[in-house]
Formats: C-alpha cells, sequence, structure tokens
C-alpha cells in the first residue's frame, strides 16, 4: 500500500469528494484525520469497517483556531501528519449570476472559507511538517479558473486563488521538504455538484462532457488517484504542480 504509516488531514471529509479521498487514502494504509462543519461520523465509519484507522473532527476552516485544534487532535492521536488535503469549500448552495450582481456577503464568505481557510490550515499544520522535514500539501482547485467559468467569478476566482497560494508556498516550503501541488477537476457528480446546478444538471452535464476529451462526466474515483499520488513518495520529486483532472478540456 503506497501510504501506510503516514497520516493525512481531509478537509470538507463528510461527503463528496472529501469523504472519496479520505477513503480513498485509508485504502492505502494512511491514518485519517477527517474535519467538517458537518458530521463525519460515516466517513469514519465507513474506514472502520474497512478495518482502517480514522478520528473525526469538528472543523470550521474560517477559524484559525478550529485548524489549530484539529491539528493537535491529529498529532494527539496518530503522532504526525505528513499530507494535508485542502478540500473543503464553498460549491454547492452558491446562487451565480452575472459578475456585478453577485451578492457581496457571499463574495466574501467564499473568500473567508475557500481562500482564508486552506491559508488556515497550511498555518495549523505545515510548522509540524516542517519539525518533520517532510509533508504533502494537496490543494483542491478546479476547473472553474483555468478555463473560465462565467457566472461564478467568486468561485472561480477563489479557487484560482488556490492554484497562486500552491504555486507561492512551493518555492517557499521547498527548503523544508514540504511539497505543495494544487489538483483541478472539472465538475464530479457529486452532491455539492447536484445541488450547484440543480434542475439544469442534466444539460450541464451534456455540454461539460462534450468538450471534453474524454467524453463522459468525472466520477469520485477519476480523482482518488490523483490524490494518493501526491500524498505518497511516488511524487517526491513534483512540487508547484497543477493537475487537470478533467477529461482533457483544457491542457497545460
Amino acid at each position: 500500500m503506497q501510504l501506510t504509516g503516514k497520516v493525512a488531514v481531509v478537509t470538507g471529509a463528510a461527503r463528496g469528494l472529501g469523504r472519496a479521498y479520505a477513503e480513498a487514502m485509508a485504502r492505502e494504509g494512511a491514518a485519517i484525520v477527517a474535519g467538517d462543519v458537518r458530521d463525519c461520523a460515516d466517513t469514519v465509519s465507513a474506514i472502520r469497517k474497512a478495518n482502517g484507522r480514522a478520528l473525526g473532527v469538528s472543523l470550521d476552516v474560517a477559524s484559525f483556531a478550529s485548524c489549530k485544534a484539529l491539528a493537535d487532535a491529529a498529532v494527539g492521536e496518530f503522532g504526525r501528519i505528513d499530507a494535508l488535503v485542502n478540500n473543503a469549500a464553498l460549491y454547492a448552495n452558491l446562487k451565480g449570476g452575472r459578475f456585478d450582481q453577485l451578492d457581496e456577503g457571499q463574495w466574501d464568505r467564499v473568500m473567508q472559507v475557500n481562500v482564508k481557510g486552506a491559508w488556515n490550515c497550511c498555518r495549523a499544520i505545515v510548522p509540524l511538517m516542517r519539525a518533520q522535514k517532510s509533508g504533502s500539501v494537496i490543494n483542491i482547485s478546479s476547473l472553474a479558473p483555468v478555463y473560465g467559468l462565467p457566472y461564478a467569478l467568486d468561485y472561480s476566482v477563489s479557487k484560482g486563488a488556490l492554484i497562486a497560494m500552491t504555486r507561492s508556498l512551493a518555492r517557499e516550503l521547498g527548503r523544508d521538504w514540504i511539497r505543495v501541488n494544487a489538483v483541478a477537476p472539472s465538475a464530479v457528480m457529486t452532491e455539492g455538484t447536484r445541488e450547484f446546478f440543480g434542475d439544469k444538471l442534466e444539460k450541464a452535464k451534456q455540454v461539460i462532457a462534450a468538450g471534453q476529451s474524454l467524453q463522459r462526466n468525472l466520477e469520485t474515483d477519476d480523482l482518488t488517484g490523483t490524490i494518493v499520488y501526491l500524498a505518497s513518495d511516488a511524487s517526491r520529486f513534483v512540487t508547484g504542480q497543477t493537475i487537470m483532472v478533467d477529461g482533457g478540456t483544457v491542457f497545460l
């Protein structure tokens, strides 16, 4: 197993992609710390039923104190943190619209959770990795800022900021042997995507798939291998990269 002996923190792990990442990493031998504002009991139970190790922690990434409490709980339970998957984000319930008609309160909340949240998690966890002289930070970005998604400027800007954060932190943390990479998926068929598109889901699925070289919609299992790879020693000399998992929509 690729992650035997490693400890991974996954934010936004109660459902959807976060849960899929957590379960996939656990199958590869990692101990999982699952954090979310929602209850992670189902994620933790599924991992434990498969003979994995997992700890659920209540987490509000917009609060540094909450992120620090998660880091402390992870070290208290498992002794270290080897990988951080910054997955928590506002997406499902966002109201889209023309850029000048977006709600200002929603804009601020998106930046607080999607951007500041990842920064907070890094501030809480990277010092532990620095002391170990090893670690992998995986920021979950999106196709949105790379392709240029209209009518969702707040979400697109927030995910573009994660790519910028990835590149800057990769240069800053390389001396500590901490790797920082981003994964940028297209729309994945999760609860969040269904909620985001609502009654326009079927049309959106057709349009998205038609723009890909591999013309079917992404499922969670299409992404988990990339996450496991970036958390593992197989990617030990990969840093500062944005890996597109989008069926061949854009080529970097």
